[in-house]
């Protein structure tokens, strides 16, 4: 099998008009390195992301930017705040697209947009120390069910305040605000990322959503924000031809099937109504991180439950895309995560079961894979595999029985191989 003939290898084109080189994604991974005073892309953050440039990706997806400095992930996250120039945010995002799409500018560069809602640690962000989170309810984040868990959880994050109709309004334009920021600094389009346990993705789950208005009760109504913010954002860029509008969805909650699957279904129904130009399909959250690990929480665990056809072309999330392309099949799909080797990633595309393939932890272990491996002819089917790095989390912290700590471990490793690659020349 060589380049030439592999489905990954061939272009594709969005409903907006942008067309992609390939269906290899460089995956959103958190990158820690937004500027200490400003939350705006660091040198050194561009200087990463010219690596990724270099390895002649489909497209590359950003690490988070927050749309707000009040509501970070954490300390060190990239966020868009009001309070600056325009033109201060706008130069400093402009050298980032730049860095993303290479010399020439060949390569698409999409920027992930994200509010993490109740899942904003304490003293993350600039509210008051005193100011709660704000989310769909006012439901904590269970970090597990034992005692040091539940009160890891409660000192970290504490109990979310429920959002009224203004600050869903607010939330609503700093999404729009922030795609026009982006499109603005040349690049091609955003994800807005609705996955992950963050704010969007606590609105769509019946869990951590239980209110009584228009925004919560059936599928359908969970789903309305998400809507909303797609439909901003189309209004706010829609000066820019070719911009592309993605969203990021969890498949983690819709792995049993039956009515969890039809309500996925049905939210995925309403964004779609709202005009996107593709859907990623991922998994995990704070509660349940499955964005390492897979749904079955283990590589060595994850065939449980899946069929053979999925274990054969080794994603995590690849049911839940395979049911999206079913009732969708107008709707561009990436599924990320568990993809280890080209044959595996060719058999997903080939089949129809989603368009584009997204890699993310093995993207920083080697950020031209698309170059040196996966369409490079001289490496043989056999060879052409994706490694990882998985970490065991100490036995001291498994002790505390919060799951989020092992992921935590093993983000913050990846996190400082990112770091190291600005350090590195990229390759010419």
């Amino acid at each position: 099998m060589t380049s030439p003939n592999l489905q990954i290898a061939q272009p594709l084109t969005l409903p907006c008009g942008l067309t992609l080189p390939n269906r290899l994604i460089k995956a959103s991974m958190s990158e820690e390195m937004g500027g200490p005073h400003t939350r705006l892309p660091s040198p050194s953050l561009c200087a990463v992301y010219r690596h990724w440039a270099a390895g002649h990706w489909g497209a590359v997806l950003t690490g988070a930017v927050h749309i707000s400095p009040s509501h970070l992930s954490s300390p060190t996250s990239l966020a868009i705040d009001s309070s600056l120039p325009t033109s201060t945010t706008v130069s400093a995002l402009s050298e980032w697209a730049v860095a993303c799409k290479g010399p020439g500018g060949t390569t698409p560069a999409i920027i992930q947009l994200n509010h993490p809602g109740r899942q904003t640690p304490f003293l993350s962000g600039t509210r008051g120390v005193f100011e709660k989170p704000v989310a769909p309810s006012a439901v904590a984040l269970s970090l597990g069910s034992g005692l040091i868990a539940r009160v890891a959880g409660w000192i970290a994050f504490g109990v979310p305040r429920a959002m009224n109709q203004a600050d869903i309004d607010q939330v609503v334009r700093e999404f729009a605000s922030a795609a026009d920021l982006a499109a603005r600094a040349g690049f091609d389009g955003v994800e807005v990322h609705a996955a992950h346990g963050y704010l969007l993705s606590q609105f769509l789950s019946g869990g951590s959503n239980v209110r009584g208005d228009r925004y919560g009760g059936s599928a359908g109504n969970r789903a309305r924000v998400v809507a909303e913010v797609v439909k901003a954002i189309r209004e706010a860029t829609g000066w820019k031809g070719g911009f592309a509008v993605g969203v990021k969805v969890n498949s983690v909650d819709y792995q049993h099937g039956g009515g969890e699957l039809e309500e996925g279904l049905e939210q995925v129904a309403v964004i779609v109504k709202a005009g996107v130009d593709f859907i990623e399909v991922s998994g995990g959250s704070y509660e349940d991180p499955t964005m390492n690990t897979g749904p079955a929480g283990g590589e060595e665990g994850q065939e449980e439950g899946r069929s053979d056809r999925t274990r054969r072309r080794e994603a995590f999330f690849l049911e839940f895309a395979r049911a999206i392309r079913e009732r969708f099949p107008e709707v561009p799909l990436i599924v990320t995560g568990g993809f280890r080797s080209r044959t595996g990633m060719e058999e997903a595309v080939a089949s129809g079961d989603c368009d584009m393939v997204g890699l993310a932890r093995a993207a920083v272990l080697n950020p031209l894979l698309p170059e040196t491996v996966v369409f490079n002819k001289e490496v043989k089917d056999e060879d052409a595999k994706l490694y990882v790095r998985r970490l065991k989390t100490p036995w001291w912290l498994r002790f505390l029985g919060i799951r989020a700590i092992g992921v935590g471990v093993e983000s913050l490793w990846y996190a400082s191989k990112i770091k190291a690659l600005a350090k590195l020349a990229p390759a010419s």
